[in-house]
C-alpha cells in the first residue's frame, strides 16, 4: 500500500506540471509579445528573441 500512495502522489506531481506548463501564452499573440516586453532582455533566449523580432517587431505571418 505504501508504493501506490508513492504513485499516487507521483502522478499527481506530473498533472500539475502538465497543467501549469500549459498556462503560457503562444508565441506571437500580443500577451506573448507583451509578457516578452516585461521579461528581462537578458533572460531571454536566442529562439525567444527571434521570435520576438519577428512576431512582435516585423510582425511577419507564417504561410503554411
Amino acid at each position: 500500500m505504501k508504493k501506490h500512495s508513492w504513485a499516487a502522489i507521483a502522478f499527481c506531481g506530473l498533472v500539475l506540471v502538465a497543467l501549469l506548463s500549459g498556462c503560457s501564452p503562444e508565441v506571437g499573440s500580443e500577451a506573448w509579445c507583451t509578457e516578452m516586453q516585461d521579461k528581462p532582455k537578458g533572460d531571454w533566449t536566442a529562439n525567444e528573441a527571434t521570435d520576438f523580432a519577428k512576431h512582435c517587431i516585423f510582425k511577419t505571418e507564417q504561410t503554411e
